[in-house]
């Protein structure tokens, strides 16, 4: 039996997403991936719905029975973390709202480093997921992230985050 993968890169301004199916023992399938972008010009509560609102057609659409999500790591970017933060909230209560699952959260350094290694840059991501997945091109953005989220869940990788 197959089984539907979303995997989600969190942010204020930018979300990166995907979709993978995996049908064992058959590799697994890049369905679609894209972004959910915000206008930094409106209020952090008008963006957070509009990414409420696009995470749950994403959801509708595709119907994923396992959501990996990136847990963000902040350093010294502090000034984007509250936003961050908001945003993988809203993602959280949709996710549950609507589908019931309970979504895993990975370190970066983990899903990177199942891919290749943990300072892995989105370029070297990039080419990683195009191997992996026959792909002729990929965008460098944040759907790279997603990908590769969504790939080293649905291959076991694991942190225990609550």
């Amino acid at each position: 039996m197959s089984k539907r993968w979303l995997g989600l890169d969190p942010g204020l301004a930018r979300i990166g997403w995907a979709v993978l199916e995996i049908d064992e023992p058959l590799p697994a399938q890049l369905l679609d991936y894209g972004t959910i972008e915000t206008s930094k010009r409106c209020p952090t509560p008008e963006r957070l719905l509009e990414i409420e609102k696009d995470i749950s057609e994403i959801l509708q659409e595709f119907q994923p029975q396992a959501v990996a999500i990136e847990m963000p790591f902040f350093g010294r970017q502090i000034k984007a973390a509250g936003g961050v933060i908001q945003a993988l909230g809203v993602l959280n209560l949709v996710i549950y709202r609507e589908l019931k699952i309970l979504p895993i959260l990975l370190h970066q350094s983990s899903w990177k480093c199942y891919l290749d290694h943990g300072r892995a840059t989105k370029q070297e991501v990039a080419e990683i997921i195009q191997n992996i997945f026959n792909l002729d091109s990929l965008p460098i953005d944040d759907t790279v992230d997603a990908i590769g989220i969504a790939y080293a869940a649905l291959s076991g990788v694991r942190n225990q985050i609550d």
